[in-house]
């Protein structure tokens, strides 16, 4: 275990630890017990400070003379909660009768011991009235005196602070509490949602500890109250995470880094960082689940109390008349801006009942009342299988709403009414998502990717099954193997319970186990290759299902993240659709005609002849008013080390290289071939570089003057690389039968500095030639496919093409 103290020794011992040598090493003791984890070891620990602390008290305030004084532990001390590095808050409170002097040394006897054993402190000297307007001043001061609890001292002097404090508290709610709230949405903002971020702070983001402090508070002031169910464990896990976290890194931090997750998860007893993950995320789920329901709560009563004084004045003697219930749908009404159940709702006799309620509140952009929720929680009737047609155009209604969907469907989730309706759905609850391109957990994705899809229903003739498809497309992550192959499965499993018939339960399996087709094909493949677009055509089936499909791709896509769709994206799978759509429709893929050559590349190619030197243009690239990328044209008279040198002067000026074509060209009125590579770049990050200096490098590359394996080198050895993250090692793999024309290779990497230059630099020396690039990044990967063919332009037999895969991750490796 890491020390977590500097134990410098008190020569004054205690029999019970309470010198401080005796302190540090008791602590040392009780946080090396693996049998004392959790709620125990901090109340132990707590306990512990506590008998230590007091030890230094009474001398120290007999020896100052000081009397009337208090010694009281706030925040997370005084809720008892010590995790293994938490600060203390101490507030030393006294009845102003002392000397200043006398006072300020009973505080040096205090402070310095605990500054000396190296734990972090929080410390302030002030009488009873000046703690109340400190914390009537300061938010975060209020918030802290509310756990105010005795260390040693004068019992009395606390117990008249506490009364005024919870008093004040009380009698400021409606000044307070909407200040709390604000407070809490700008931590969120800073910190993000704890349960969807790869790295969470434990304390600071959305559903974390400090959220459950707030719900504390919000509880002191009698106006509401938290939904408990599930909360006080919650609270124990995201503590024993913070525990753990502590005693792994022997640091104050409360950021679970993903180098930390493994020996956290091992310390908790949890099979691995996945599962430690889940854990941390479901308990910050409830977590921000009962916040909002707080929240909502809060505000409700604050608009009640403001209204109700008009309202009397108003009305005078009549009072103040209930809340309208207006009408949502059958067994639901709207009443005081919350979705809730109708008077003659039974729940018991009305199976739909749940989803009617769920697609009413959130057609209409309301939340769900918990008392509703709870109560179809504990009412309801399943459903019959197959489900009836309203039940699943219910479903469908509620995947259809827009944002709103999302709030709803967590209340219902919240209270395991999604599980019911949909018990596969409890695979992929929780369940996090190590490619950072992933902005969400699983669930929540596929729920975002409805939400997006919901704004594409225009675009098909079919929109329940895109709705359905979004909310399935990952439902087989989870399960071993590829979760598209699984997804099919279940997916087929849950149209046949929902009520689909045969043909809708095909194309919904189809569309799961194809969601990825047209991305990866349009980023990934020749779609001048007429074997291309006959594989898409054929595993789609019909122009119907491909129609959803495309609809699909773009929802799943943008619920991903800022990084897995573009307009280049879009364009590149529009294209491929259009390819495709044709084919399905009777006519046969178009056989690739030879290209001929654009005025810009003819110049260039005559230049590169005749000068016997690269020549390039850079040229940006808009479609529909957008820009999506820069296109460069090389010319360069044919000789080796064409590829390698272009790739790896464009990773020297930080061009991340989106796709690259090559071919040669013969000029009729000049002798001798010329290489024409195009290429879609983007900028790292900073301005394009100039043409001219990208020229400069390129000449220098091929005459040999620039050694460019070095200065990437040198470029790759600069790039931190965090510690405890080892990516797996490269794979290269033949792809069998998805090309006439060429051997296509797909290279899978970590993404790094120069990777498509030494992918060129081992291609070049096998001899054979690289016809057309397709690169996409995702994330910290790269997913390259190139097609190669042999010095007479023709694919390679399967044998070499083979050999030629593990010869290029040998060189990657």
């Amino acid at each position: 275990m890491t020390s977590v103290e500097n134990t410098t020794t008190d020569p004054v011992e205690g029999p019970d630890g309470s010198g401080a040598g005796g302190y540090a090493e008791a602590r040392l003791r009780l946080l090396g017990q693996e049998s004392r984890p959790g709620p125990a070891r901090r109340s132990a620990l707590s306990g512990l400070t506590d008998r230590w602390l007091t030890g230094l008290f009474a001398p120290a305030a007999r020896d100052s003379g000081v009397r009337g004084a208090a010694l009281v532990a706030v925040g997370g001390y005084g809720r008892g909660e010590l995790s293994p590095r938490s600060d203390l808050d101490l507030l030393l409170l006294h009845d102003g009768k002392a000397d200043p002097g006398a006072l300020a040394a009973l505080a040096d006897r205090l402070w310095y011991p605990v500054w000396d054993l190296g734990l972090a402190l929080d410390h302030s000297v002030r009488t009873p009235a000046e703690a109340r307007r400190t914390a009537a001043e300061d938010l975060k001061a209020h918030l802290g005196l509310l756990d105010a609890r005795l260390v040693a001292g004068d019992a009395g002097l606390l117990a008249g602070l506490r009364t005024s404090i919870l008093a004040d508290w009380r009698n400021q709610a409606a000044k307070r509490l909407p200040a709390l709230h604000a407070l809490c949405r700008e931590r969120a903002e800073r910190s993000g949602e704890l349960r969807f971020l790869l790295e969470p702070d434990l304390k600071e983001a959305r559903g974390g500890l400090r959220d459950v402090t707030a719900l504390r508070a919000v509880a002191a002031s009698w106006l509401a109250d938290a939904p408990r169910e599930g909360l006080a464990e919650a609270r124990r896990r995201l503590l024993d995470a913070r525990d753990a976290l502590h005693l792994v890194t022997g640091r104050a931090t409360d950021r679970l880094a993903l180098q930390e997750q493994p020996q956290v998860a091992a310390r908790l007893g949890m099979l691995d960082a996945d599962a430690l993950l889940r854990e941390v995320y479901e308990a910050a789920g409830v977590v921000a689940y009962a916040g909002d329901v707080t929240w909502r709560e809060v505000g409700r009563v604050l608009r009640a109390r403001a209204a109700r004084p008009r309202l009397r004045g108003l009305l005078g003697t009549r009072g103040v008349p209930a809340a309208e219930r207006a009408p949502l749908a059958e067994g639901v009404v709207e009443s005081d801006g919350e979705a809730v159940l109708a008077l003659a709702a039974r729940p018991d006799r009305d199976p739909v009942l749940p989803l009617r309620f769920a697609a009413a509140a959130a057609q209409a952009g309301l939340p769900v009342s918990l008392h509703a929720v709870r109560r179809l929680a504990a009412q309801a009737r399943p459903l019959p299988v197959p489900w009836p047609a309203e039940a699943r155009e219910q479903l469908v209604t509620l995947l259809g709403a827009g944002e709103p969907t999302v709030g709803v469907w967590e209340a219902l989730e919240a209270e395991g009414l999604i599980a019911r309706l949909l018990p596969d759905w409890e695979r992929v609850r929780c369940r996090p998502q190590r490619n950072p391109v992933h902005t969400w957990t699983v669930d929540r994705h596929l729920i975002e990717t409805a939400v997006r899809a919901s704004a594409l229903t225009r675009r098909v003739g079919r929109p329940d099954l895109l709705l359905m498809a979004a909310l399935l497309h990952d439902i087989g992550k989870g399960w071993p193997g590829d979760h598209s192959v699984a997804g099919e499965t279940i997916a087929r499993d849950v149209a046949v319970r929902l009520g689909f018939d045969a043909a809708d339960t095909a194309v919904l399996g189809t569309l799961v186990r194809r969601h990825l087709l047209l991305v990866d094909t349009a980023t990934r493949r020749d779609l001048d290759d007429p074997a291309t677009v006959r594989a898409v055509a054929e595993a789609v089936g019909s122009t119907g299902t491909l129609e959803i499909l495309h609809a699909l791709t773009e929802a799943d896509a943008l619920a991903t993240g800022p990084a897995a769709w573009s307009t280049w994206r879009a364009s590149l799978v529009a294209d491929l659709v259009a390819r495709v759509a044709a084919v399905l429709s009777g006519a046969p893929p178009a056989a690739p005609e030879p290209e001929i050559p654009t005025t810009d590349q003819e110049r260039l190619a005559v230049e590169a002849l005749r000068t016997g030197e690269p020549v390039l243009a850079l040229h940006a690239r808009r479609e529909e008013d957008e820009a999506v990328g820069v296109e460069l044209v090389v010319a360069v008279p044919d000789q080796p080390g064409v590829l390698p040198a272009v790739a790896g002067v464009l990773a020297l000026h930080r061009l991340t290289v989106r796709a690259a074509d090559l071919r040669s060209l013969e000029l009729s009125d000049l002798p001798g071939e010329v290489l024409v590579l195009r290429w879609r770049v983007a900028a790292e990050f900073g301005a394009l570089p100039e043409a001219s200096r990208l020229r400069r490098d390129l000449v220098r590359a091929l005459d040999g003057s620039l050694d460019v394996p070095a200065k990437l080198a040198d470029r790759e050895a600069a790039y931190p690389r965090r510690r405890g993250v080892v990516p797996p090692p490269p794979r290269v793999t033949a792809v069998p039968d998805v090309s006439s024309l060429a051997t296509v290779l797909e290279v899978r990497a970590p993404d790094a500095v120069g990777l498509l230059h030494r992918i060129g630099r081992a291609l070049e020396s096998a001899g054979v030639r690289v016809r057309s690039a397709h690169v996409s990044t995702l994330g910290a990967d790269a997913v390259d496919t190139l097609y190669v063919v042999d010095a007479d332009g023709k694919p390679l037999p399967p044998p070499e093409a083979g050999a030629l895969a593990r010869r290029v991750q040998e060189a990657l490796g």
